[in-house]
This record gives C-alpha cells, sequence and structure tokens, in this order.
C-alpha cells in the first residue's frame, strides 16, 4: 500500500491524521506535554497516576489526542498511563560508535516526532496505523551504561547509571536485561503502538540489534465510569502512593536539574530522568489461592479500593504506628505498602508507570504474566535502590513475585524544535 506522503510527498496532513482528527474537529487543548509538559501534568495530577482519560476526556476523540513530542522533558514520563505498550533495548551493531549513534537518534526522533503528530513515517510507511490518529502515542529513549563506552563518551557518563545492585530476590535473565539503548512507547490504540515498533526497529538498520523487547497493556481510557488509579493483574489497585506533579517538589524528586552540582559533562542529563525498568513476574496461581484477608494483608491495602487497612480511602494516610485489638499492627510490619512508604524510606520516592504484560501460558498452566515496572527519579541512588533493598529485606509481596528482568537508563531531557533526542550528548 502506498502511504500518502509517499505518492504526494508535499502533502503535510497524512489520511492517519485526517481521520483521527475528523470526530474532534473544533475540540480544544488536544495537545498534551506541550514545552512545560503542564497539560500532562494537569492530566496526571487530576486523574490519578492510573488514569487515561486525555485532554479530549471522551471515547469519541480518543484517537485525536496528541502528545507534544518537543518540550523541557520527554513525553512518556508525566503522560498518563496508555492502553498498549512496548518496551524494547537495542545494542548498537559492531563497529558502530558515536557517528553511527548520532545517525539513529536522529532517524528515531524524526520518525517519532512524525508518528505522534499522527503522520505516516518518513520512509517506507507500512500502512499499519492509516486510519487511526495520533492516539496519544508517546516514544521515549533512553541510554543504558554500556552505550557510553561503545560511543567513546565514557567521561559523559553519569555516576548515577552506575549498574544497579544484586538484590536476593532477583532471578535476573541477562538476555533480557540492560542494552546499549531502551525505546518505550506506549499509545492508547494497538496499532498505533504496534507501527512505532515497527518503524523505529526498520530505523534501526545496520546500526542497532534488538537485545530484547516486551510487550504490555493497561485498562483502555473510558472502561471505568469515573478516572481511577490502575489495577495491577493481582486485582490491586496500583500507583496510590505516587508522587503528583502539583507537589512543590515533583520536578526534584523526578527530574535532573537543569543547573546544579556535578562535573560540567554530565550537564546534558538537564531536565532528563533516570528509568529502572524490570519485568516482575506475578505467580498469579499462588496470589489466587490465599483469601481476601490474607491477600489484604500482604498488601496493607484493601483490594476493593486501596483505602489502607487502617481506614478512609484511596489516598487516606497510613496510620503506620496504629494498633489492633490483637496487639499488632494494623498495617503488618512486612505488608508492601508500609515497606514501601516514602515516610519509611527517609523520603525516598520514584514515579511509578508500568505496564502489565501477558506472554502465554506455561506447560503447567501458569500464566506467564505480571508487571513491566517502569519508575522514574532524578537520581536511582534516592530513589528506587533504597526501597528495593528494603523490600529485598522482608516484603510479604515476595513470596508472589519473581523479578526476571533489569535495566537502568539515563532518559535525556526533552529535544528543542529542530533538535533530536540525545543530542545534547552526542554532538556537545
Amino acid at each position: 500500500m502506498t502511504s500518502v506522503t509517499e505518492s504526494n510527498p508535499d502533502i503535510e496532513i497524512s489520511r492517519r491524521r485526517l481521520l483521527g482528527t475528523v470526530g474532534a474537529a473544533g475540540a480544544a487543548g488536544l495537545a498534551l506535554g506541550g514545552a512545560s509538559g503542564a497539560l500532562a501534568h494537569s492530566a496526571l495530577a487530576g486523574s490519578g497516576s492510573g488514569s487515561a482519560t486525555g485532554a479530549a476526556g471522551s471515547l469519541s476523540s480518543l484517537g485525536a489526542t496528541q502528545v507534544a513530542f518537543h518540550g523541557d522533558h520527554q513525553a512518556g514520563i508525566t503522560t498518563p498511563l496508555q492502553a498498549k505498550g512496548h518496551v524494547v533495548a537495542f545494542d548498537l551493531a559492531p563497529g558502530a560508535g558515536r557517528t553511527e549513534a548520532a545517525a539513529l537518534l536522529r532517524r528515531w526522533s524524526d520518525t517519532a516526532r512524525r508518528l505522534m503528530a499522527g503522520e505516516t513515517a518518513p520512509t517506507a510507511d507500512s500502512g499499519i496505523a492509516l486510519d487511526a490518529g495520533p492516539s496519544s502515542l508517546t516514544v521515549t529513549f533512553g541510554f543504558g551504561h554500556s552505550f557510553f563506552e561503545r560511543t567513546g563518551l565514557g567521561a559523559r557518563r553519569p555516576s548515577a547509571l552506575d549498574p544497579l545492585p544484586d538484590f536476593s530476590s532477583d532471578r535476573l535473565d541477562v538476555q533480557r536485561s540492560n542494552g546499549d539503548l531502551w525505546v518505550q512507547i506506549g499509545a492508547n490504540d494497538g496499532l498505533v503502538a504496534f507501527h512505532a515498533l515497527r518503524a523505529l526497529q526498520k530505523d534501526a538498520g545496520d546500526a542497532a540489534r534488538i537485545r530484547w523487547q516486551m510487550n504490555g497493556f493497561n485498562r483502555s481510557p473510558g472502561a471505568t465510569g469515573t478516572p481511577m488509579t490502575a489495577r495491577n493483574l493481582m486485582g490491586q489497585v496500583d500507583g496510590t502512593g505516587n508522587p503528583k506533579p502539583s507537589e512543590p517538589d515533583f520536578d526534584k524528586r523526578i527530574f535532573v536539574p537543569a543547573a546544579g552540582p556535578g562535573p560540567a559533562e554530565h550537564a546534558w542529563m538537564g531536565g532528563g530522568s533516570y528509568a529502572v525498568v524490570r519485568r516482575i513476574r506475578m505467580l498469579l496461581d499462588d496470589w489466587d489461592k490465599q483469601s481476601l484477608a490474607q491477600q489484604e494483608q500482604v498488601i496493607g491495602r484493601t483490594k476493593a479500593t486501596g483505602a489502607p487497612l487502617t481506614g478512609g480511602g484511596e489516598t487516606t494516610q497510613m496510620e503506620l504506628d496504629k494498633i489492633g485489638p490483637d496487639g499488632k499492627p494494623v498495617i503488618p510490619s512486612n505488608a508492601h505498602a508500609r515497606i514501601s512508604a516514602p515516610e519509611q524510606n527517609g523520603g525516598a520516592a520514584m514515579l511509578r508507570r508500568p505496564f502489565s504484560f501477558h506472554d502465554g501460558i506455561g506447560s503447567d498452566g501458569a500464566p506467564d504474566a505480571g508487571l513491566l515496572f517502569i519508575c522514574w527519579q532524578a537520581d536511582p541512588l534516592r530513589g528506587f535502590v533504597p526501597v528495593q533493598r528494603k523490600l529485598d529485606r522482608g516484603d510479604a509481596l515476595s513470596a508472589f513475585i519473581r523479578h526476571e528482568s533489569s535495566g537502568l537508563y539515563a532518559v535525556p531531557p526533552g529535544p528543542r524544535s529542530g533538535e533530536y533526542v540525545g543530542q545534547r550528548l552526542l554532538e556537545g
């Protein structure tokens, strides 16, 4: 099939964009995550971390919702959760270095910019998503620890990108961990998300090879009567304690300061963030054998509403010192919610933005399913690491999950107009 841009390169608006926006003609505020990311922040803050209603706010305009490619921060960090996701890591091909990496990021950025605007891919578009609008598509790029040696940029690798420590609960597959380059794709339409994955894979050409790739999903926008925090495959409300963009220290916790302490050669990360990515398999058959009361004791929250066991609603503060009639803490000492709470970890916080996954049923009948855990922070040594260390020592949930892969990536700031992602590193 010939794409619109192939048949007439002078036409700037694609059939994808035209059809995707017909139902929303005259609607205002469809672009999320502009120069300051303010609209994405507003949507996230107003509906909870699991909300994915977007600025359009109705199913009829779902496909028309667009997230800006340019901005202070890359898209896909504070953007509301999307229904479909792909995460993929690449390794640079043997012999490829800084020059090839820069050319690849330039190609990827051009493709991401066009697809996020609802246009066709710049070269040989497959036609997979011709009938859809942008559908809140986001593409986010990051660099792994090994990328810097491969490109001769070791002196510009931040110390925050040092490898994560080993955890006793890890059962990591090295073939599905780490990688030179990392890409996160999210959209509210499965074909739009796959189209982006396919286009970026083709763009890699001879410069990079896929190391691993995983697929995820979330609840679709509009599936609930009102916006609410998402549930994971255990049925638990997941993401209640996420930092909110409305909080005064949100940017300090999630994004690297534009100007601050540290060597000048690390300044390229100003406005960026660090992503920890973990494939966490849930032992769902074992979990489902537990009674509702047992499950709630493991988590420390009610399953129906996500409220703490000490009472109130989902967002009610946990009363960690409250003792029950039996003389024991109402929220058990090893409950997941207690151990992971910021106040139990010196204020350590991270923005969790996961996808669920299901990769089939094993020969034993057990589902290969769980959470593609993705969390964002200004410094993983003050975010993910201290919390995971504490969970590793006594989280009741550990008996029902298995960490099977891991990666840490430096995600540079959003590109300015005319820039490609990572240009300040690769050409600075």
